[in-house]
C-alpha cells in the first residue's frame, strides 16, 4: 500500500470514530439525534474535500479545490437547517462563492507564476487578499450591517501589503543572486 493509501484509511477511521462518537453522545444524553447531525454533516464535508489531495497528494490540490467549490453550497444549506438558523445558507453561501472565486485565482496564479517565482506568487495572492477583504465586508455589509472597514481590516490590509512586499523583495533577491552566479 502507498503511503497516501494508509493516509487515507487513517484520515477515514479518525473521521468515522469522531462521527460515531458524536451519534452516541448524543443518543445517550438526549435521546435522539439533535446536535450531533452538525458535526456529522461537517465532518462528511471535511472528507469530501480532503479526500483528492490525500489520495493524490499536491496533484490533488485542484480536485480538493472543485470538491469544495462542489460541495460547500450544499453543505451550508444543511447546516442551515440543522441550526435553524437560515442566515448560515444565506450569507455564508455569499461569502463562499466570492471565498472560491478568490481560491480559484490563487490556484491559477500558483499554476502560472509560482512554478518558477513561488515568492512572485505569494506576493501576488496577497495582493488579492485586499479586494477580496473588502469584497467581503461589503457583502457582510449589505447583509448583517457590519461596518465596512474597521480597526482589524486596517490592519489586515496592512499586513496583507507588507507580506506583498516582503514576498516581492524574497524574489529580487533571489533572482538578483542567481544572475550573478
Amino acid at each position: 500500500m502507498t503511503k497516501n493509501a494508509i493516509a487515507l484509511i487513517l484520515f477515514s477511521a479518525m473521521l468515522i470514530i469522531g462521527i460515531m462518537v458524536c451519534l452516541i453522545c448524543n443518543i445517550a444524553i438526549s435521546g435522539s439525534l439533535t446536535w450531533s447531525l452538525i458535526p456529522v454533516c461537517s465532518i462528511v464535508f471535511a472528507w469530501l474535500v480532503s479526500f483528492p489531495s490525500i489520495v493524490l497528494g499536491k496533484r490533488g490540490l485542484a480536485a480538493s479545490l472543485l470538491s469544495l467549490s462542489i460541495f460547500i453550497f450544499p453543505y451550508l444549506f444543511l447546516l442551515g437547517i440543522f441550526t435553524e438558523v437560515k442566515e448560515v445558507f444565506s450569507v455564508g453561501a455569499a461569502v463562499a462563492a466570492a471565498a472560491i472565486v478568490f481560491l480559484w485565482i490563487l490556484a491559477a496564479a500558483f499554476a502560472r507564476i509560482g512554478k518558477t517565482r513561488k515568492c512572485v506568487a505569494l506576493g501576488v495572492s496577497f495582493l488579492f487578499a485586499i479586494p477580496f477583504v473588502l469584497i467581503v465586508n461589503v457583502m457582510l455589509n449589505q447583509m448583517v450591517g457590519s461596518p465596512i472597514l474597521d480597526m482589524w481590516d486596517v490592519l489586515s490590509i496592512f499586513v496583507l501589503l507588507i507580506s506583498a512586499l516582503v514576498s516581492f523583495s524574497c524574489d529580487y533577491v533571489k533572482r538578483k543572486g542567481s544572475l550573478k552566479q
